[in-house]
């Protein structure tokens, strides 16, 4: 976990960073989609390594594009709640905030939530602790980060991951660009060192 989480997990300890004992195991993680152009690739390459992730989903879009949605679950994923329309917590009321949240919660059947931007406020975690796990990360890929090269990108990726980790990638056309180079590359790197990419199941 690299210094800033590392900080921020020890602050936010109601949230989930990092599945410490989980041997080999690896958890991929995708925000902001489902995404036409980007997601059934995702998809795709994830199958092609017989991998398992767990996709937080912004609720406009899966109305948007319900058919890449069911496709998420029918090829054994997890799904989260992003939000309904990806607001920033630390600018947003509580109450609009949570109810955008449970308005996701109509399209998205989810125990698992992870707010957009990694920005929430103490009284939003509160109130959406009781009816989900908040999930974070250790390890974020900054693959939407067009400033950074896909080679930069990769290195980061495989150089902060441990056993256990949470690695956030985006399935999104801003991301799109680094994603389709460090994803295969970084699902062959792990395989070929053992790893098991696991989706987030987690019980009330």
């Amino acid at each position: 976990m690299i210094k800033k989480e590392r900080i921020a997990s020890k602050i936010f300890k109601n949230m989930v960073w990092h599945f410490a004992g989980r041997e080999n195991e690896l958890f991929l993680t995708f925000d902001d989609g489902p995404t036409p152009e980007v997601t059934p690739w995702v998809l795709d390459i994830l199958a092609k390594h017989n991998a398992k992730a767990t996709f937080f989903c912004i609720g406009e879009k899966v109305l948007a594009n319900p058919e890449i949605y069911k496709r998420i679950i029918n090829d054994g994923h997890s799904v989260g709640n992003h939000s309904f329309s990806h607001l920033k917590g630390w600018n947003t009321t509580n109450s609009n905030y949570i109810n955008d949240v449970r308005k996701a919660s109509e399209c998205i059947e989810s125990n698992l939530f992870r707010p957009p931007y990694g920005r929430i406020k103490p009284g939003q975690s509160f109130e959406l602790k009781k009816d989900f796990h908040i999930i974070m990360w250790d390890v974020l890929s900054k693959d939407y980060d067009e400033t950074i090269d896909e080679n930069k990108c990769l290195y980061y990726v495989l150089n902060h991951t441990e056993e256990g980790s949470i690695i956030v990638f985006h399935d999104t056309k801003q991301a799109e660009k680094n994603l389709k180079y460090v994803l295969p590359e970084a699902l062959k790197t792990f395989s070929s060192q053992g790893f098991v990419f696991k989706a987030i199941e987690l019980k009330n």
